[in-house]
């Protein structure tokens, strides 16, 4: 017995293709919402945050800032305004994880070389060691890419500020004012400087992570 005349096959085609094209559709609305949280300070790890803003719940952003770069350059947030950002915090002397951070932050540096829209910012925790001159010499020694990447130095209080306040990103030290622990942390800030995202820099996952969640940043900015 036939299972379908003749004039059946034509509306089966057509709900066939309309059923596929339904499911593209689907899939590529589900694929449209892929989305990266908006973090504030009271979802962090409270030994990152200072008090004052431990209990933010919304509404938090990076704060204004003006740092002096290795080229002797004065930057402030304005250099980062209508961009994405990658932001750590190192010391040219760390001979424990800043080796691998800087490594990693490079790899970064090399695939976006080209991306207008994304740049890195890596904070100094001891800018009483890292003067201008040794921010060069070891932006030199890394390949760093001075267009694309900034090593600041400058006030010890305001980068401890932004460390704990800002970027949530760093212990402090009790054993002197205004010290921090550094920690492993890339932070991925978007174009209204807010947190988007952290991650290990010390882990080729983490950085293979923090490179697709740019993808995703980019399409949502």
């Amino acid at each position: 017995m036939k299972l379908f005349r003749k004039r059946d096959i034509l509306p089966v085609s057509v709900f066939a293709v309309f059923s596929l094209i339904a499911i593209s559709i689907f899939y590529s609305i589900l694929k449209s919402k892929e989305t990266l949280p908006i973090y504030q300070p009271a979802q962090v790890n409270s030994k990152l945050v200072d008090t004052s803003v431990a209990h933010r719940i919304k509404y938090h952003t990076i704060s204004d800032f003006n740092l002096i770069n290795q080229n002797g350059d004065i930057i402030t947030q304005a250099f980062y305004d209508d961009k994405i950002y990658v932001a750590d915090f190192f010391f040219t002397t760390c001979q424990s994880i800043c080796p691998v951070m800087t490594k990693n932050m490079k790899k970064v540096q090399d695939k976006l070389i080209n991306d207008k829209e994304i740049l890195l910012l890596s904070h100094s925790v001891t800018p009483e060691i890292d003067s201008v001159e040794q921010l060069k010499r070891y932006a030199i020694s890394h390949q760093i890419n001075d267009d694309k990447w900034n090593l600041v130095t400058g006030d010890k209080k305001q980068i401890y500020n932004l460390a704990r306040k800002s970027y949530l990103a760093v212990e402090d030290n009790p054993i002197g004012e205004y010290d921090m622990i550094h920690t492993e942390n890339f932070i991925l800030i978007d174009k209204k400087n807010q947190i988007r995202g952290f991650y290990d820099g010390t882990l080729e996952l983490e950085i293979a992570r923090l490179l697709d969640d740019i993808e995703i940043l980019k399409k949502l900015d």
